[in-house]
């Protein structure tokens, strides 16, 4: 074992010497991935805020197009209604489409989240809310 002078020499002379600059290169090293993370998660954050928008427009769009006597347009009109409250920037390029089978309507909205990097278009977004059509029926037929 070394004895507490040798140590202190150390400690005081050669090894300060060469570990001078370390932090600085370590930091260079890591920050651009500590960024790069923290871009990630705000990414993932705004594509997930968009997709929920979307499916919330969806809902309601399906909600409306199932009404008695509805038509699948009434519920493409209140998706993009909804749309145009709540889309903003986070949704961007959103377009509607509803369909009817006669039983079911389904309302799908389709856009792209917005983008952190300029330039580079957002990450598609498709949604779709279905519902069987509402009706009168006969009781016992």
């Amino acid at each position: 074992m070394a004895a507490p002078a040798q140590l202190n020499a150390w400690w005081r002379g050669r090894g300060w010497r060469e570990d001078r600059g370390d932090t600085s290169i370590q930091i260079a090293i890591v920050f651009p991935f500590v960024l790069l993370a923290t871009l990630a998660v705000i990414q993932a954050s705004m594509w997930y805020y968009a997709r929920q928008i979307a499916l919330t427009a969806a809902r309601e769009g399906a909600t409306a197009a199932r009404a008695y006597q509805a038509s699948p347009a009434d519920g493409a009109a209140r998706a993009r209604n909804v749309l145009g409250r709540t889309a903003g920037d986070s949704l961007r390029a959103y377009s509607v489409s509803a369909s009817s089978t006669g039983a079911r309507v389904q309302v799908e909205v389709t856009g792209s989240a917005q983008s952190m990097i300029p330039g580079v278009s957002g990450l598609h977004i498709k949604q779709r809310a279905s519902g069987p059509v509402e009706r009168w029926t006969v009781p016992g037929a």
